[in-house]
């Protein structure tokens, strides 16, 4: 045998023993279903990296319009179509952090609070599921709900895309479960969301001619509005600088935190 032979019959011996899969995990590739028909479009796969630190009510922005989660009562229906998610967001993270399972009962919703537990019916054939959201989108007008791909399935929407849906609000998910038992989990709920106004007080004044020009500079900020209070306490009058419109103490926090206003507080506008 000459050389060259030699040094062949090396290379096939430690090719060989190199594909051997003793003491290694065999991983298979996934393979989305053919049935897969959803519109990548709906759901924006280039989101602001801010949406996804926690669940909250703060104001964002996706493709240059702003959305801003609405606070809602149990019992409240929307009419609208409903799309589905599926493989290609299989994996990522959602927008209040978690990681995205199409498998699991879940939801997007461009204004919904987080973690609010609604029942989707399918108009076309009367089939029903509940769903936790857990994300932002359809960015679509005509569309008001986006289903991960098991959802979608209990209303028997994944051949077509998209369907006529009604949204009913069941309920607000206890802190801490992930999970959606609807008979156990959705009679300890609170039965209403925190709705109430809060504020940001972002100046104090003793000259009132001081609060009306920082009222009239910060007035409509991101659609906000600013009031003034005036305050006598203890025989000394003062101006308050109200940017109120908050619909809960997170919302307000959120965007304090983001804002101009970090050295502010937060107040409550009875």
């Amino acid at each position: 045998m000459n050389k060259l032979s030699i040094l062949f019959l090396i290379f096939i011996i430690v090719a060989f023993s190199g594909c051997s899969t003793r003491g290694e995990k065999v991983y298979k590739k996934y393979k989305p279903p053919k049935t897969y028909s959803a519109d990548k479009n709906s759901h924006s796969q280039n989101m602001d990296e801010s949406l996804h630190s926690h669940p909250t009510m703060k104001p964002y922005t996706i493709r240059g319009i702003k959305y801003y989660p609405s606070v809602v009562h149990v019992g409240d229906k929307f009419n609208g179509n409903a799309s589905w998610y599926g493989p290609d967001f299989h994996g990522k993270l959602t927008s209040n952090g978690e990681t995205y399972n199409m498998h699991d009962m879940t939801a997007a919703h461009k204004t919904l609070p987080m973690n609010t537990i609604v029942k989707v019916t399918n108009q076309v054939n009367g089939l029903t599921t509940v769903v936790r959201i857990n994300d932002r989108g359809p960015f679509i007008a005509t569309r008001i709900i986006d289903l991960s791909n098991a959802s979608a399935h209990k209303i028997d929407m994944v051949k077509v895309g998209t369907a006529p849906v009604t949204i009913e609000i069941l309920g607000f998910q206890v802190r801490g479960k992930k999970t959606i038992s609807p008979r156990k989990q959705l009679k300890s709920v609170p039965q209403e969301a925190q709705e109430a106004n809060f504020a940001i007080q972002i100046g104090s004044f003793s000259n009132f001619n001081g609060a009306v020009k920082t009222q009239e500079l910060n007035n409509g900020l991101d659609g906000y509005k600013t009031i003034i209070k005036d305050i006598n306490r203890d025989g000394t009058r003062s101006f308050k600088v109200w940017l109120s419109g908050f619909k809960s103490e997170q919302e307000a926090r959120d965007y304090k935190a983001n804002s101009k206003f970090q050295n502010s507080f937060i107040v409550r506008d009875n």
